[in-house]
């Protein structure tokens, strides 16, 4: 179940412990009430690199276009191997673009159709995101046991092929429902998981970022005492 609370539910919940059918009742001092302390308030961040700005398409450089637009008779492996090792390239080995290890991991697919058998990149799934009747492409890389490099690849008109969203992530769950991608992640609370809703723009030609909500860990919930629940706690 999602947690989302409103703010006047809160204010709502809070004059209810404080009132009676005469009204408002003082509980006592309640403290002293602090004002946000700003930390680091004369520190700001670079302005991001050409490479690393959000909100924009990222064509996958030395792929073939494809014909009549369509990813089911695109090769899922050489777009994944082929946008990791330009990401690879333009970030240097220092994980910005991606995770450092990446190419390495690639290193163990085969040329088989699905890379053999110790090839750590996820099955591909085709759902059409954009809405166009398009299909569009979904994989992840699993750089260990844990952390993975999660990839979406759409045909764009000219039939070349771009990456719309790129997310290094503890993968506890992925979904797609219509035009929605969501991400669920394990949180330090093991009792919830952080649910990232991507939904495409069509302006900006990407998959944005539109909710974070926090949802019940599945684990926890099914097995209450322990067990397979821990898998949701970082």
């Amino acid at each position: 179940m999602r947690r989302v609370v409103p703010a006047v539910m809160v204010l709502a919940v809070f004059l209810a412990g404080c009132a009676d059918v005469e009204g408002l009742q003082s509980d006592g001092d309640l403290g002293t009430v602090h004002a946000p302390k700003s930390l680091w308030k004369d520190i700001r961040p670079d302005p991001p690199a050409p490479d690393q700005k959000p909100g924009t398409a990222a064509v996958v450089p030395g792929l073939p276009e494809v014909a009549g637009l369509n990813m089911r008779g695109v090769d899922a492996l050489s777009v994944l191997r082929a946008d990791i090792t330009s990401a690879a390239g333009q970030d240097g080995g220092t994980g910005r673009l991606v995770d450092p290890r990446a190419v390495q991991r690639l290193a163990l697919c085969t040329q088989a159709v699905d890379g053999g058998p110790d090839c750590p990149v996820r099955p591909a799934v085709l759902h059409d995101l954009t809405g166009n009747g398009r299909e569009e492409l979904i994989t992840a890389l699993d750089v260990d046991g844990r952390l993975s490099e999660l990839r979406v690849y759409t045909v764009q008109d000219d039939g070349t092929i771009a990456r719309i969203l790129s997310r290094r992530a503890v993968l506890e769950g992925v979904e797609v429902a219509a035009e929605h991608l969501a991400v669920r992640e394990p949180t330090t609370n093991p009792h919830y998981v952080a649910v990232s809703d991507y939904v495409w723009d069509p302006k900006a030609g990407i998959m944005n970022l539109s909710q974070l909500t926090l949802d019940d860990c599945p684990g926890l919930a099914q097995n209450p005492s322990g067990g397979d629940g821990a898998r949701c706690a970082r």
